[in-house]
């Protein structure tokens, strides 16, 4: 037998041959042998198993091997004890080393024939040890793929109880050893195998034992986050993610993120690799955890992490993505990084398509890292970030409220805003780089809300005490006009320079003669704007500006004197007798109808609407019960522009008749502003109090209305016109815009006789009349009972779609009104727009309706509906409308006022924001992640030994409701300065 044995060895014979020789040998094998020939039977199978030549030999061995352990059991499992194993693992076989995969294989095989022996329990024990010293030894990944083979058939040869922990920490770490240096796709496939079949060993275990899945979780996360730069773990670890249940997302990252024991650096060395898992092909939701880990960061407000792994890795994500078999985690992750990474444009320049601007920010909003809510933290970490909306708050600096509410008015001025950030400013200490500043940190903070501190400096009137409650009327006014001022002196400071030729060629130079931007030089104004047609008018004229003409007639001789004035507001005064507070009637001529009373004023309707009794301003708690109509701005806006009789006391002096005469005073729009911004004069004189009252009274608030303009066709030779420099209406006209009186029946009859097709016979000349139609934009709302203090908040319209257009109803409602031969108002009227209700906003919780229109209420923004614009007097009787703008709609077809549409007035898209402003927000948003990392972990410190009371609506305005900022209802004295002042 010996020679047969020796005969199968060789290689000199034939397969046929080596084939005859097996079957001889396994029939020897069968019979009864001697104990030398058993043990030499013993010893040739192993040989050829371990050290056999080729695949043949070690499959004959195995064969052999198979037929002697079933036909001689008790010499086989004399044969293959514990120490004849331990030997193997130990050291291995002969020339073999004992950590070849080949000595895993024969013991293998020797388990399966001896498993009903009872002496394998002994084999058993001696394995379950040596396994734990082999994986310590950090075998290579195809002896650990054989070895995950072995304890996987037989798991009685895994480690239990403590040295189970053990068992598992240690694969894990074997695993982070493994490396692939090969480049043959079979040998990458290979590899790939290889530690997939040890991540499986590793869940079959977990699922048997789970107590050893968070120590194994706990050995992965010490292993990269080891900061030792001689240690890069391999990537092979991302096969064990897809074994952890996703349901211990929650647990781990609370875990991780809330340990203080995890330094920074650990942390960030610990995210990079997981993000470089992303690289393994068959690795399940890597990306998942990824994410979780990112918001989990985000929510503890560890930003420096974020920022410096984002840079890291982002270009590492990015090309995945050339990659199908790991494109979709990787796709997952990136946007992630992308969206959240807000502070800075330094991760990416993506030429992507662009989605609408309302659903970029409300992505962008949620994706933030300020959004990411810590729901495992205690009350004192949860941050508050930026609202829903994904606009920007204003932080009440102390009576400031009048500031912000223009503030936030203006930005919400689409046209407007977009000017003032695409202007090209030299200088910083200018009044309108501030506001160019402070728009685009409104913009693109991170910040809930920001404190314009350098804003208010520069832009308090003089007469503004710090401090003080004021109105926010005045303070616009001051504004638009210390804008304008300074705008102009900087053009006559351009236009006195020494005019040099650019040294390109002539087009860098802009038609107005002013030079543009060179060699570091700002123009103040924007290409778009440098336009021969605009007359040198500067921003705010372009956008606010309009123009009146005041004429007055003498009743005597029927001469008219003209005079134009620039307006920026309109300033409407409620009817003498609203105002008077159950004072006796205005006084006028005695055949003057007294069709205006209390809370009523005849509107653009032609049948004089009756009276509205209104109890007294300072009762809140009387809500009259009324059926008649209230008050709408259309009736306020005919109202102001009303004839009024001049008489008695306020007789005009006619230079003709050299005498006080008798005399009507008119009022024309003839230049109809971009925006209009109409200023509800809600206050009264009680004379017999000697006080002065809020005026209460409901105004509805048309979405959309029609505002009368007059275009005079030719100069008449009996008027005096003057010109001036923009100015606002000055508190004395406005108290005599109060007082304004109805003209007679006959006055009104013949001037109705005189409209022919839309145009008027004034003074032997012919005005043609448009009618310019309005949609509200923005309302800032007064909260009190005096008018003397109290709280204003605003309402803004997010205009829909990037070029600024309006809401498609309202095209529809535009176009049916001014189509239908204005049937219900003349042309010489103001009158609201109707919007069909199907189409106009009239519920509130539906799509797109719903967030059309934000809150602004300082620090704090929320989305509404122009439902609570229009009720909110109706709720809450002290919260009355102050301020309002409009912005002017053009039809197709229609170009009023010199074409201002194709003068670039309106900007398709929002400008690029130029490199000093993008810089000074990048800035700002990096501190604000390091100022909210360090509080909250000020706040993790203070926690255990300080209670903490949480203010859900913050401490802006509300002590007590109505008032404005910390100094309460009474806020900053003052008094009045002028009849026209609310001060708030």
């Amino acid at each position: 037998m010996d020679k047969i044995l020796e005969g199968l060895v060789s290689s000199d014979h034939s397969v046929p041959v080596k084939r005859a020789i097996v079957k001889k040998v396994v029939e020897a094998a069968e019979k009864a042998v001697t104990e030398e020939q058993c043990q030499a039977l013993f010893t040739l199978t192993t040989r050829l198993i371990l050290l056999g030549e080729d695949a043949f030999q070690r499959q004959i061995g195995f064969q052999v091997l198979e037929a002697y352990a079933r036909y001689h059991r008790p010499e086989f499992e004399h044969f293959f004890s514990k120490d004849f194993v331990l030997s193997l693992l130990q050291q291995g076989y002969g020339p073999l080393d004992r950590k070849d995969p080949a000595i895993i294989d024969y013991i293998h095989c020797c388990l399966r024939l001896l498993i009903s022996c009872p002496s394998v329990l002994e084999t058993f024990s001696v394995i379950q040890v040596e396994v734990l010293r082999m994986v310590c030894e950090r075998p290579e990944p195809a002896l650990c793929a054989h070895l995950s083979t072995l304890l996987s058939d037989f798991v009685q040869c895994i480690p239990r109880d403590k040295s189970g922990v053990l068992f598992c920490q240690q694969l894990v770490r074997t695993i982070s050893y493994f490396h692939c240096f090969v480049s043959q796709e079979r040998e990458l496939r290979e590899y790939v195998g290889q530690v997939t079949k040890v991540s499986t060993l590793l869940q079959n275990i977990w699922k048997a034992d789970p107590a050893t899945l968070l120590p194994s979780l706990q050995e992965v996360f010490a292993i990269i986050s080891s900061t030792d730069p001689s240690f890069d773990p391999s990537i092979s670890l991302a096969s064990l993610v897809q074994h952890i249940p996703v349901q211990m997302i929650t647990v781990l990252i609370k875990s991780l993120t809330t340990d203080h024991n995890v330094k920074d650096a650990s942390m960030t060395k610990a995210l990079c690799r997981m993000i470089d898992w992303l690289s393994w092909p068959l690795a399940q939701h890597v990306d998942t955890w990824v994410i979780a880990l990112l918001k989990g960061l985000a929510a503890v407000q560890k930003f420096t992490i974020l920022i410096d792994v984002t840079l890291l890795k982002i270009e590492l994500v990015f090309s995945r993505l050339w990659y199908p078999i790991v494109r979709q985690g990787a796709l997952a992750v990136l946007s992630h990084m992308l969206l959240s990474f807000q502070h800075s444009p330094e991760a990416f320049h993506l030429d992507l398509p662009k989605p609408g601007e309302d659903k970029i920010k409300l992505v962008l909003n949620q994706s933030a890292w300020t959004s990411q809510s810590n729901s495992f933290a205690s009350g004192p970490l949860r941050q508050v970030g930026k609202s829903e909306t994904g606009k920007t708050g204003l932080v009440n600096l102390g009576n400031t409220c009048f500031m912000n509410s223009i503030i936030q008015t203006l930005f919400m001025a689409t046209d407007f805003r977009r000017h003032v950030l695409s202007l090209h400013i030299n200088g910083s200490n200018t009044l309108m780089k501030k506001l160019q500043l402070l728009f685009a940190f409104l913009a693109h903070t991170q910040r809930a809300a920001y404190a314009p501190k350098n804003f208010l400096e520069a832009s308090r009137p003089p007469w503004f005490n710090a401090g003080s409650q004021q109105d926010c009327s005045e303070y616009l006014r001051f504004l638009l006009d210390r804008l304008h001022e300074e705008e102009k002196t900087l053009q006559v400071l351009e236009s006195v320079k020494p005019k040099v030729p650019p040294p390109v060629d002539s087009s860098s130079k802009d038609p107005t003669g002013q030079t543009s931007p060179e060699n570091g030089e700002e123009s103040y104004l924007t290409p778009a704007e440098n336009k021969p047609e605009n007359d040198g008018r500067t921003l705010t004229e372009r956008m606010f500006g309009g123009k009146l003409i005041t004429g007055i007639r003498c009743m005597q001789c029927n001469c008219i004197s003209e005079k134009a004035e620039p307006f920026t507001d309109l300033s409407l005064a409620f009817c003498p007798s609203a105002t008077s507070q159950g004072s006796s009637q205005p006084e006028g001529p005695s055949e003057e109808p007294k069709v205006l009373c209390q809370g009523s004023v005849n509107g653009g309707s032609e049948v004089p609407e009756p009276g509205l009794a209104k109890a007294p301003a300072s009762n809140v708690h009387f809500v009259p019960v009324t059926n008649e109509p209230p008050l709408s701005v259309p009736d306020l806006v005919n109202y102001f522009l009303a004839p009024e009789i001049l008489d008695e006391e306020n007789a005009y002096f006619c230079e003709k008749c050299s005498s006080l005469q008798r005399a009507e005073r008119t009022m024309k729009v003839v230049s109809a502003p971009e925006y209009l911004i109409l200023t509800l004069l809600r206050f009264s004189y009680d004379a017999k109090c000697h006080v002065r009252r809020k005026i209460l009274d409901n105004v509805t608030i048309p979405p959309l209305m029609r505002l009368p303009v007059h275009v005079p066709s030719m100069p008449t030779q009996c008027s005096s016109t003057t010109s001036s420099p923009l100015q606002v209406d000055s508190p004395e006209s406005s108290e005599n815009l109060a007082k304004k009186l109805k003209p007679s029946q006959k006055d009104e009859e013949e001037e109705e006789e005189e409209r022919i097709d839309g145009s008027e016979q004034i003074n032997g000349r012919e005005m043609a009349v448009h009618s310019v139609p309005y949609v509200l934009s923005s309302v800032v709302m007064h909260s009190g009972m005096s008018s003397e203090s109290g709280h204003y908040y605003s309402y803004g319209r997010n205009i829909n779609g990037a070029d600024g257009t309006q809401h498609p109803a309202n095209h529809f409602a535009l176009k049916d009104d001014l189509g239908n031969g204005q049937a219900e108002c003349s042309l010489s009227t103001c009158s609201a727009l109707s919007i069909p209700p199907e189409q106009g906003d009239t519920q509130p919780n539906s799509g797109q309706e719903a967030r059309d229109w934000l809150l602004f209420n300082d620090s704090r923004v929320t989305f509404t509906c122009f439902q609570s614009v229009q009720n909110i007097t109706n709720r809450f009787p002290k919260d009355t409308a102050y301020v309002l703008m409009y912005r002017k709609q053009e039809l197709p077809g229609q170009n009023i006022n010199g074409g201002l549409m194709a003068n670039g007035m309106r900007l398709s898209t929002e400008p690029p924001l130029q490199k000093e402003l993008l810089d000074a927000i990048i800035k700002d948003n990096k501190l604000y992640l390091q100022e909210q990392e360090l509080n909250a972990r000020t706040q993790a410190l203070q926690a255990p030994s300080s209670s903490c009371s949480f203010r859900p609506n913050g401490s802006d305005d509300n002590n007590p409701p109505g008032s404005c900022g910390p100094s309460g209802g009474g806020g900053g004295g003052g008094g009045f300065n002028t009849i026209s002042r609310l001060v708030f």
